[in-house]
């Protein structure tokens, strides 16, 4: 059995034999989880994206614009801690001598860890590793991304429209690569009446770094407030 996802693949195929010790591989991953988590001494926001961004793309130049900002705001900064837009996110809370979270995955391409992150912890397990980004999060900002990326929006959306969460902030970053599936959401699951008009009010849709940092830290605030009421 391989590294790269061999186990996930085992227990979906089999239905006896080493459930036990698999269970108990999968209980000690999220305790490292929980125990990594603890370590982060600040409120984080979540930063999601591409794994095959390049470093001189536009999107990567945000990513890392963004997570500098969240950092000078005091937020530690979580990402998937792989390269692409992961990469930059990590790079751009160090810039600004900010608490750097990369909670990787093994892959059997594309995903290594990058050399930018403060605290880090490699999952085997992809659903043992997503509990992580949305126990650590006080906001998620989703920056361009694949099939992974719209796993971890949609997920994230569900907790919150489901109210496992609460109400947290989620900026969809670059108007151009996200609006269309914002109209489609709003001609076809709105129309349907399967989603609701107030669903869609947890996005906020962004082209500027300061917009987004500012979208997240105010909501953050907001909640407080009424959590000290």
């Amino acid at each position: 059995m391989s590294e790269d996802g061999g186990l996930d693949r085992r227990l979906l195929r089999r239905t006896q034999e080493t459930f036990a010790s698999d269970v108990a591989l999968i209980a000690s991953e999220f305790l490292e989880g929980f125990q990594a988590v603890a370590r982060i001494d600040r409120p984080a926001v979540t930063i999601f994206g591409s794994a095959r961004v390049s470093e001189s793309s536009p999107t990567y130049e945000a990513a890392r614009e963004t997570a500098r900002l969240f950092a000078q705001a005091g937020l530690a900064v979580v990402t998937g801690g792989g390269p692409g837009v992961m990469e930059a996110a990590n790079r751009g809370a160090k810039d600004a001598e900010g608490l750097s979270v990369g909670f990787n995955i093994l892959l059997p391409h594309e995903q290594g860890l990058n050399p930018y992150c403060d605290i880090a912890l490699t999952f085997k397990h992809f659903y043992a590793r997503k509990v992580m980004f949305v126990k650590a999060a006080e906001g998620f900002v989703i920056f361009p991304g694949g099939f992974g990326t719209m796993d971890e929006l949609f997920e994230s959306l569900t907790l919150i429209q489901t109210g496992t969460i609460g109400s947290f902030p989620v900026v969809l970053f670059d108007r151009d690569y996200w609006g269309e599936m914002i109209e489609w959401i709003r001609a076809e699951m709105l129309a349907d009446g399967l989603v609701s008009s107030g669903d869609l009010d947890l996005l906020r849709l962004t082209d500027e770094p300061e917009e987004a940092v500012e979208w997240v830290t105010t909501v953050m605030g907001s909640r407080s407030v009424e959590g000290s009421t």
